[in-house]
């Protein structure tokens, strides 16, 4: 429950609502928002609604596209053909079909994101399980009806004959219409680039009033003016009928189909509107997601309870409204608890106490309206049963209330229908009366909300309500900072201490003289000047003790990460330390066995050799070298396998030099490629330090450093050729698919217009464009005749003709190509 009924307005939800309903692709969508954008106090509606939208937000937030698009309002469509002999025209079946077409790819889209039975979006999927496929009633609308919403020709045989009659009437009525043009042009009748209009579905000739009698045939209107009249001439009169009679069967025919399919898909009326329904409503949830996108707003921990501890809260109105300008706005951090709940906000005015009042209402209205709120997901929001607010100025003439009896009227409210599950929201708690007495009746209010245990943010400026928060459990000071130095509000919410009013500073600020404000100080008295000074100092040592606790915190951060990279550096020392020792440990043991194995093999050598002096001398020897290879070795120095694998390796590479420089040189006869080319040619002439090379059909010189012999031969046929296209086929595609059958030369000379024609030929016969139109305009005739005399001389043009004069008449040259 809200109270007042302009709870909305009053918190600035109206214009939220606005854009929710702007963001609504469907007018369904549109009704879902009026029906379910309602404050709730039912936590598993709440939560469904939350979490639902925060679905929807982690969709949009991802790569995939959400298969939703704006349809009509299909619902009410349905509704109306219930009725037996009812029909839906082509275009609002073609609204169904895209609708149909939607659903399934809503279905297909969560069904999709199921992997092993688990989905990301649980809420969405259980939401849009109801969702029908109607394949059968899609297809047999998109057998007649095409995505323009016109019925297809091939909807009935019937229909493309009628169409099909259509048009050749039409055509023969084109050229009994260019003759009788040309007659009246010859006699002066119209003028040289006189054309034929429509009027009431029928060709005319606009004539001048003077010439409207040498015209035989129906006049048919006139200008507004009244210097042109619209006749048909009598030659047409029988032609127009017959298109008329055409026309008329036509739609006869198209009322027949579009009843046959409407009926053909009646009994699926009442599934399909309720799978309009679902759409319906997660286009809602799509419109409430964008919208908390644009806002910031994020999913917060939900609790059954009464809770309130938000971090970075903002009025999203506000907030957009700042944006607009360049703007920042100041987020607001707020905690009540069952020790604290009601909090006294004091401070000076133009200094945000309004806002936060607002922003409390609207942050915990779109909340239980099920909008994800504008606040960090850190924060913590309960339930609340009612929701109250007095802000602004209520008197009416009518109801004979004054500003101040009108806060009485809302506080009598408050007092009779308030609990322990009330969030009231009060301004100028007690504004509007005398100080001292409106400051007692607010005290004693205030002393009945707290024993009703209700919940509350309320801003005043009374001394004694501040004294009164401070001495009583349950209730809690707060203030909104201003910086002295600056003489500006800093709109940053305080909870802990009362906030000064900084009157006399704001009135020296804005220029009273000295003597009126020393008088008020006099006034007010020595107390009460002193104690709004202590309030200024306590603010001004908060601040400061604030960007101390900010400054030790950034360096104990610094401190933290200092400690934490020496740890890791420390780590991977020791993970280093180990790896080497490792390392070492394996050496030693390859040059212990080593060591072994040379032992042994000397001792065999001199047991073999019956310990003969020389052989024995040499065993020595060689011990020692290889103890000296160990050794240098072991000193740091390169093994002398290494040297010896190395110059092997130069060796070879030497080799391989010495190979490539005695090849044999190219000659006659090579099969060779050139570089960076993978068509084999033929070497067909020397000279000197260039080749004539044949590749395939083409013959051509390159020099002799950039081709290679290959063991390849060269292709044949329709392969050979492909060297000689490859470079051109990409140009040739790229014009053939930027190719247009129209040429328009209007305002071009003759000899500018000729060649245009030429190139435009060109291309068409190429690309086999069968048929071709030519702008040329009316103008003298000079263009027309030099075009088609160019028309003649070209052979691939096989006929060619005026235009439709609907479609342009004599303005326009149609060709057809052989």
């Amino acid at each position: 429950m809200t109270y007042p009924e302009i709870f909305e307005k009053k918190i600035g939800f109206d214009a939220v609502r606005r854009e929710i309903v702007k963001l609504c692709l469907s007018n369904g969508a549109r009704r879902v928002a009026d029906e379910q954008l309602r404050f709730s106090k039912d936590i598993s509606i709440i939560e469904k609604g939350l979490r639902s939208v925060d679905e929807m937000v982690k969709i949009l937030s991802s790569d995939v596209a959400f298969p939703l698009s704006a349809t009509g309002d299909v619902s009410e469509l349905l509704s109306r053909v219930r009725v037996e002999g009812t029909f839906l025209s082509a275009e609002e079946l073609n609204m169904v079909n895209n609708s149909l077409i939607t659903s399934i790819s809503i279905a297909e889209f969560f069904a999709n994101a199921m992997q092993d039975g688990e989905t990301p979006y649980p809420t969405l999927t259980q939401i849009v399980a109801g969702i029908e496929r109607f394949d059968a009633v899609s297809a047999t609308i998109s057998r007649s009806v095409d995505r323009f919403g016109e019925v297809k020709d091939s909807a009935s045989t019937e229909l493309s004959q009628i169409r099909r009659q259509l048009q050749q009437t039409q055509a023969s009525i084109s050229s009994v219409m260019r003759r009788v043009i040309s007659r009246a042009v010859e006699n002066g009748y119209l003028e040289a680039d006189a054309t034929a209009v429509v009027r009431d579905g029928r060709l005319v000739l606009p004539v001048s009033p003077m010439h409207k009698r040498h015209i035989n045939g129906i006049v048919h209107d006139e200008s507004a003016s009244g210097k042109t009249y619209f006749i048909e001439p009598a030659e047409m009169v029988e032609a127009n009928n017959r298109i008329r009679e055409l026309q008329i069967e036509e739609r006869r025919e198209i009322t027949r189909i579009l009843k046959e399919i409407t009926a053909s898909i009646r009994p699926e009326i009442e599934p399909m509107m309720l799978t309009m329904e679902i759409i319906a409503e997660v286009d809602f949830i799509h419109a409430k997601a964008l919208y908390a996108r644009r806002v910031d707003a994020h999913m917060p921990h939900l609790s059954k309870d009464t809770e309130l501890e938000w971090y970075h809260a903002v009025h999203p109105v506000l907030l957009l409204s700042l944006e607009s300008h360049g703007k920042k706005i100041v987020p607001l951090d707020i905690t009540l608890s069952s020790k604290n709940r009601i909090l006294i906000i004091s401070g000076p005015n133009a200094g945000g106490k309004s806002v936060c009042l607002k922003t409390v209402g609207i942050v915990q209205y779109m909340m239980q309206c099920g909008m994800l709120p504008t606040l960090y997901e850190n924060s913590h929001v309960g339930i609340f049963d009612s929701i109250f607010i007095d802000i602004g100025d209520d008197q009416s003439i009518e109801d004979d209330l004054s500003t101040y009896s009108s806060h009485l009227r809302n506080m009598k409210y408050f007092l009779q229908h308030g609990n322990k599950r009330t969030l009231t929201l009060i301004d100028e708690f007690g504004g509007g009366t005398e100080p001292i007495i409106g400051g007692a009746i607010a005290q004693a209010i205030l002393k009945d909300f707290n024993g009703k245990e209700m919940w509350g943010v309320i801003t005043t400026h009374y001394q004694n309500l501040k004294n009164f928060a401070e001495d009583t459990p349950g209730l809690i000071n707060g203030s909104m900072l201003y910086d002295r130095h600056l003489m500006q509000p800093l709109f940053k919410l305080h909870i802990g201490n009362p906030g000064s009013s900084f009157a006399i500073e704001i009135a020296r600020k804005t220029g009273l003289p000295t003597s009126i404000i020393n008088d008020a100080e006099e006034i007010a008295g020595s107390d009460y000047v002193k104690m709004d000074r202590y309030l200024l100092d306590i603010a001004r040592d908060k601040r400061y003790w604030e960007h101390r606790r900010d400054s030790i915190k950034q360096k104990e951060k610094k401190i933290d990460t200092l400690i934490h990279n020496y740890e890791q550096d420390a780590s991977t020392l020791r993970d280093k330390r180990k790896e080497i020792i490792a390392q070492a440990r394996t050496e030693a043991q390859r040059i212990l066995d080593s060591s072994n194995a040379t032992i042994e093999r000397t001792i065999r050598e001199i047991k073999n050799s019956q310990a003969e002096r020389e052989r024995t001398k040499a065993a020595r020897m060689q011990m020692n070298r290889e103890k000296m290879a160990l050794m240098s070795e072991k000193d740091g120095d390169e093994p002398e396998i290494l040297n010896r694998h190395r110059n092997k390796v130069k060796k070879s590479k030497t080799e391989e030099v010495a190979v490539a420089k005695v090849e044999d040189p190219l000659k006659v006869g090579d099969n060779v490629k050139l570089d960076g080319q993978t068509t084999v040619g033929t070497i067909m002439e020397l000279s000197g330090r260039r080749a004539v090379v044949n590749f395939g059909a083409i013959k051509t010189t390159v020099e002799l450093s950039r081709l290679k012999r290959t063991i390849a031969k060269p292709q044949s046929g329709a392969r050979e050729a492909s060297f000689v296209s490859a470079a051109t086929t990409d140009a040739i595609r790229k014009r053939q698919l930027a190719f247009s059958n129209e040429l328009d030369v209007r305002g071009m000379r003759v000899d500018e217009a000729l060649q245009a024609l030429t190139y435009f030929l060109d291309d068409a016969i190429q690309f086999s464009a069968g048929r071709v139109r030519i702008l040329h305009g009316t103008g003298t005739g000079a263009l027309r005749v030099a075009i088609r005399q160019m028309l003649d001389s070209v052979p691939g043009v096989a006929s060619y003709r005026d235009e439709h004069v609907q479609f342009g008449g004599a303005g326009i040259t149609v060709a057809d190509l052989r």
